[in-house]
């Protein structure tokens, strides 16, 4: 019996028991569903660091973002305002286009 102490997608118990297993849940409390969505994001950061194949990066990377929409959703942030950040330290600060790699600064 794997035990697995970790967060996961609403419907993957209805998944177990429709493979015929039991899976065994409960309700995360708030300070613990927000602890878990920051370990969440690691997971999924971790696989899509991992990834080599194109199905395999994209389906690593949509998980990514289903867990950073959930963590700014449990904070009662927007997409919008995320977007708006976004494009403001672009524009001050760049992107990652460039593919810069900053070795070493001397005073």
């Amino acid at each position: 019996m794997p035990i697995y102490n970790k967060l996961v997608r609403d419907h993957i118990p209805q998944i177990i028991e429709q493979a015929g297993k039991v899976p065994k849940v409960k309700i995360l409390d708030q300070a613990s569903y927000t602890e878990e969505l920051k370990l969440k994001l690691l997971e999924e950061a971790n696989e899509l660091r991992t990834a080599e194949e194109k199905t395999e990066i994209v389906e690593e990377a949509a998980d990514l973002v289903e867990v950073v929409y959930m963590m700014l959703e449990n904070q009662g942030i927007t997409h919008e305002e995320v977007e708006q950040v976004r494009q403001q330290k672009k524009l001050e600060r760049g992107g990652f286009k460039e593919r810069l790699f900053l070795v070493e600064v001397h005073d």
